[in-house]
């Protein structure tokens, strides 16, 4: 299944993720996070069977731009991920990603997902904000920084239907 969102093979393409991507979407993975996930790890969710995962790439399906997880346990289903690539930002990937991966959590039997983020993290605030995504808990040290500090991430949710 192929999800296309724009005609060009300049422009991105959301489609299921498959194990060949991880490796890339691993090092996407590592650019953002103090504990990042190995492709090895991403491969092992993506063989679990409450698991949606979507890659964005580039529209000739040579490059990997971005992806996004899931785990769905109907009705609910958390997002543990969504990272597009630093030389991608800003161009709308993260928001055509975020709207396919939802339709495909919610086609999963999702009524509604959760997430957390740092609250720091205003780009991704603004983008889960602009989904309807709404703040309902505090995690207070939640995610490990460099430096040995500790951020906290706000736990969000949507209504999907």
């Amino acid at each position: 299944m192929r999800l296309p969102f724009f005609g060009s093979s300049r422009n991105p393409v959301c489609r299921p993720m498959m194990p060949e991507w991880c490796r890339s979407a691993a090092v996407i993975h590592k650019s953002f996070f103090e504990r990042p996930w190995s492709a090895a790890e991403i491969e092992g969710m993506l063989r679990q069977s409450d698991t949606v995962a979507d890659v964005a790439t580039d529209g000739a399906g040579r490059a990997l731009v971005g992806f996004a997880i899931s785990r769905v346990l109907a009705p609910e289903a958390e997002l543990l991920t969504i990272a597009v690539g630093r030389s991608s930002q800003g161009a709308g990937v993260g928001r055509m990603l975020l709207s396919a991966h939802l339709a495909r959590v919610s086609a999963h039997g999702a009524g509604h997902v959760f997430l957390e983020v740092d609250e720091g993290n205003a780009s991704a605030l603004r983008l889960y904000r602009s989904f309807g995504f709404q703040q309902v808990g505090l995690r207070p040290g939640y995610y490990p920084r460099k430096d040995g500090s500790k951020a906290t991430a706000l736990v969000l949710r949507v209504d999907l239907h």
